[in-house]
């Protein structure tokens, strides 16, 4: 994430152009490219899940400039919980038409039939979108959904905390530590690890170079205890170790951003929409941030992420809408709209996405806060256009992810506990995964 190419490359969320024989599960019904004609009178409905700030406005202004579709938005409450009740509506056969997610969970959706194939509704519309954002709707060439945006990630830090003591911004790992010693000393903590978010194990192994799933032939891969992954592991345990973190946990929001806007936690590594959460929630400490690129291993060019928080978004088409077809330019008109986009990039009206669009720099301005930055809001522009041309374009999301994420998530509070360490959870993982996938019947190695 860090050229500054006039045209640069984005994250390539990757699900490998291959068979699905023996990768994925058997998959539900294709659909029939439903027409919308149902004989009703009246404008069609279409349910949509989301819980990204601003869709609620969104969903208001497509409404108004539709007569004859209808948006019905559901607030869902983050991520995780949408994981859940797709999976419980589909299998009461009440899935919603149109559902916000991000990219690492379109293969295990695929894979068990809840989203529909869209390419001939929406394929034609690829040139609108930067190449990564596009991908990441994709598995094996057909697409499931619309790209919201895209995912630049760096770090934001407390400038008058690190100037108070004689501290400069972070530029590796090493820095990061060291600097987070040097904080510890006065009841500082430089980051914060919550014991249910294991996404800083997934984001640092990505960045070292880790691939936790991989295509081998007809059979996926599985290595969690690659040299990539060993290498993120020794930073994060490190971080533990000195109890350089703080460990509050997001299920108490507002006490997690108290604690960054009262410097207790001074860093973040992030991507522009979390920016809007610490806008709306900040009292004390607005024009006290800045932003610098996220840190590098020591002695490697920049490389940023693109899983888990800092992936693209989306919003995706499920198999058992009805009228598919609304639903798939419903989806298009949020992404493309030039108000729709505006809005959503703004930390204050949206969410403060990056669009997905084919050139999102120009959203840059829009995506970050002037209120929060103050003086540092121009040289930030920079930060986070140059971040684009560094992000992860390898990794490959495999087809159980939302469980073996889930699993990763109900051990990661036993590391940040240090009940455990870190390659213990990656041991746990790599055995775990491995029979998870046999016991789907998917081809594995590992």
């Amino acid at each position: 994430m860090n050229s500054s190419s006039p045209r640069r490359r984005f994250a390539r969320i990757a699900v490998a152009s291959v068979a699905l024989t023996g990768l994925l599960a058997a998959c539900g019904g294709s659909g029939s490219g439903d027409d919308g004609s149902s004989g009703a009178t009246g404008p069609v409905t279409l349910p949509f899940w989301g819980w990204a700030n601003g869709q609620e406005a969104l969903v208001k202004s497509f409404n108004a400039a539709h007569k004859d579709v209808q948006l019905k938005y559901t607030k869902v409450t983050d991520q995780l919980t949408m994981q859940k009740q797709l999976s419980n509506a589909v299998k009461a056969g009440n899935a919603p038409c149109l559902v916000q997610n991000t990219a690492e969970y379109v293969t295990t959706w695929v894979s068990q039939g809840a989203l529909a194939d869209i390419t001939e509704y929406v394929g034609s519309s690829a040139d609108k979108f930067n190449a990564g954002a596009w991908a990441g709707v994709q598995v094996q060439g057909k697409v499931y959904g619309v790209p919201t945006s895209s995912a630049p990630a760096f770090t934001i830090y407390r400038t008058d905390v690190f100037e108070k003591y004689g501290l400069k911004a972070p530029a590796t790992w090493d820095d990061f530590i060291a600097a987070g010693k040097v904080l510890k000393k006065h009841g500082i903590h430089i980051t914060n690890y919550a014991g249910e978010d294991p996404s800083t194990l997934e984001v640092l192994a990505m960045q070292a170079g880790a691939h936790w799933y991989a295509i081998d032939g007809d059979s996926w891969k599985v290595d969690f205890q690659d040299e990539g992954s060993l290498k993120a592991a020794d930073v994060i345990q490190q971080i533990i170790d000195g109890d350089l973190n703080s460990k509050l946990s997001f299920a108490d929001y507002a006490a997690v951003q108290r604690n960054y806007d009262k410097g207790g936690t001074v860093t973040r590594q992030i991507s522009t929409w979390q920016m809007a959460g610490m806008v709306q929630n900040f009292t004390d400490s607005f024009g006290d941030w800045a932003l610098t690129p996220w840190p590098t291993y020591k002695g490697e060019a920049a490389k940023t992420p693109a899983g888990t928080n800092q992936s693209g978004g989306m919003n995706l088409v499920t198999e058992q809408c009805e009228h598919k077809k609304q639903a798939a330019e419903a989806a298009l008109w949020l992404s493309t709209d030039p108000g729709a986009v505006k809005s959503m990039a703004s930390p204050e009206t949206g969410s403060g996405v990056m669009p997905g669009l084919a050139d999102s720099d120009s959203f840059v301005a829009e995506a970050i806060s002037e209120k929060l930055l103050g003086d540092n809001y121009e040289p930030a522009k920079k930060i986070v256009t140059d971040s684009l041309g560094t992000v992860t374009t390898d990794w490959v999301y495999g087809p159980n992810w939302t469980a073996m994420f889930t699993e990763l998530q109900s051990e990661w509070g036993k590391v940040v506990s240090k009940e455990q360490k870190v390659t213990d959870l990656l041991a746990h993982m790599q055995e775990w995964t491995v029979e998870d996938l046999k016991s789907r019947g998917i081809n594995v190695k590992g």
